[in-house]
């Protein structure tokens, strides 16, 4: 009897072949996490932004858990970045379009600079990682 040897191409698990890869996925999940977290806290402002708050927090986790699969493609590092991208600048409607948006009763809101900066590193890596990946 045999034993069945599970090869990289049959595992529904991918592990980056890329170290970068571990970044972006710790820069989803930072983010993603804070997200869910911070919904409790934007319920007291509005349904709605709750309400966006789980979706933007489940949609970096799904795309974490995406990248971690054999569904992967080259081409969702752009929408990762894009994502990201939106993300940062979904921001500035909700809290104001200057630095003002990074402050909370009057000092800065590290919550707010942990998101935006992993989203930031998520966008940046994104494209190099889509740049240094053969089709």
């Amino acid at each position: 009897m045999g034993v069945n040897q599970t090869t990289q191409s049959d595992s529904l698990i991918q592990w980056p072949s890329n170290p970068v890869g571990y970044v972006a996925i710790l820069m989803a999940l930072i983010t993603g996490i804070i997200h869910l977290v911070a919904t409790t806290r934007a319920i007291e402002m509005s349904v709605v932004l709750a309400v966006l708050f789980v979706l933007n927090g489940l949609g970096f986790l799904g795309g974490a858990a995406l990248y971690l699969t054999q569904f992967w493609r080259r081409w969702l590092f752009l929408a990762a970045a894009v994502y990201s991208l939106v993300t940062i600048l979904a921001l500035f409607p909700f809290r104001g379009w200057g630095i003002e948006a990074f402050y909370m009763d009057g000092s800065i809101n590290p919550i707010v600079v942990v998101t935006k900066v992993a989203e930031a590193l998520l966008a940046v890596v994104s494209i190099y990682l889509y740049r240094s990946t053969a089709e």
